[in-house]
């Protein structure tokens, strides 16, 4: 049986973006951990860490959309080369803003610049679905890019702040900046495999969130957001309420390893049932793992729990991301995939700190209740968007066999 990952990394070109779109997504994970060691470190206050931090996230939450929208307008390359630019500045100017104690709001005005860092994560796939557009490789394509997703996440915030407290306190955000600049430098320099702008349309249209079933979808990923932001809480929490904080570690490593694990094998698997159908199951799968958290007694029934609730993640992803694909039109792919992750980024930090807040007041077990109310977000939403959803996708199938028809007529 062929290796159906083997298979996607045939196209020309495909090896190359792949890499430099894993170095270039780094930074975002690497700079927002990265603030809070650094001024943690130079400023000695947690506050303003967390704020400086949670400014810069929020506000690429929001503006990473339009940067994206700008994007299937004119090109990735484009605006790439701009908003790298303006970005890697931001990031030199708060490592120097750190290091010489300037005026707090400097350090907030350079956060939201810094927000203008691009969405790799949705130019990755963007390029995978111009490669693959209405082929079965294409679902194997964003079940990689989920693993990649994951890889990021669990190594960005370990080169963030071990750089930081290894080196000197600025020494991760640099490290993001010139991470940011190598992998979009090698990026842009792919010219084979940038999608092309659909003349006449780009620009034409409105936004994405004109269609109501990506309003649904947005709303699906924010609640998977919750659970991730709970979970990098609550198992802190947990752990240090039983006395061993340290094996936090291991435990959210098991829920990367869950995730990773089950994106590889459901990406080989070739499906039948529609994806809406499909995204509905992964929703109340997801869900339903969830439920034994708050009653959970000991770190290892916490880590197999969470490595099961990890393992639900990856086919709600990569279903989902299949969706917008088949949802929105392709001269506006990449803003729809960057709206989704905005869900994401949103439902992240709404559930680290209500679980925060929660824990603090009820204690830590009662943070994961944070988690189950995302995952019942997430399924209740699937379930009241299912009619939506399920003839947006049946109707996008249906133009894509009649545009296949149309040359041979």
């Amino acid at each position: 049986m062929p290796n159906p990952y083997g298979q996607i990394f045939r196209a020309p070109g495909a090896k190359g973006f792949a890499a430099a779109g894993f170095v270039a997504r780094l930074p975002l994970p690497m700079t927002t951990i990265g603030l809070v060691a650094m001024l943690s470190q130079t400023h000695g206050e947690y506050w303003l860490a967390g704020a400086v931090s949670a400014t810069f996230a929020l506000a690429n939450a929001f503006i990473s959309p339009q940067v994206s929208r700008w994007v299937d307008r004119v090109g990735q390359s484009r605006v790439l080369v701009p908003m790298t630019t303006i970005t890697f500045a931001a990031l030199l100017g708060l490592a120097a803003a750190a290091h010489w104690r300037l005026p707090n709001w400097t350090l907030f005005v350079l956060a939201v610049i810094a927000g203008l860092m691009p969405s790799m994560m949705a130019l990755v796939r963007a390029r995978w679905t111009e490669i693959y557009r209405n082929r079965p490789e294409l679902h194997t394509a964003f079940a990689f890019e989920s693993v990649m997703d994951e890889l990021v996440y669990i190594c960005g915030p370990i080169f963030g702040i071990g750089l930081s407290v290894g080196l000197f306190p600025e020494a991760g955000v640099l490290a993001s900046a010139a991470f940011l600049a190598i992998g979009v430098t090698l990026f842009v320099a792919q010219k084979s495999t940038e999608p092309k702008v659909h003349p006449g349309q780009a620009g034409n249209e409105g936004s994405v969130l004109r269609f109501l079933s990506m309003w649904f979808l947005v709303i699906v990923f924010a609640g998977m957001g919750t659970i991730f932001g709970t979970a990098e809480v609550a198992v802190v929490a947990f752990a240090e309420a039983q006395g061993q904080k340290g094996a936090a570690t291991y435990i959210l490593a098991a829920y990367a390893a869950g995730s990773f694990v089950v994106g590889l094998v459901f990406g080989a698997i070739k499906f039948e049932a529609p994806l809406a159908r499909r995204l509905v199951f992964a929703s109340l799968i997801a869900a339903v793992t969830t439920l034994p958290m708050p009653f959970v007694g000991s770190l290892w029934v916490l880590t197999l729990v969470i490595f099961l609730a990890g393992a639900a993640i990856s086919p709600t992803f990569i279903t989902g991301m299949s969706l917008i694909e088949r949802l929105v039109p392709a001269s506006q792919l990449t803003e729809g995939i960057t709206y989704a992750m905005t869900g994401v980024g949103i439902g992240f930090a709404l559930g680290s700190s209500v679980s925060g807040w929660t824990i603090d007041a009820y204690g830590a077990s009662n943070g994961f209740w944070v988690a189950v109310a995302g995952g019942s977000v997430a399924l209740l939403t699937m379930l009241i968007g299912y009619g939506s959803l399920s003839r947006s996708d049946r109707q996008s199938v249906e133009a894509a066999e009649a545009a296949a028809l149309r040359p041979a007529e």
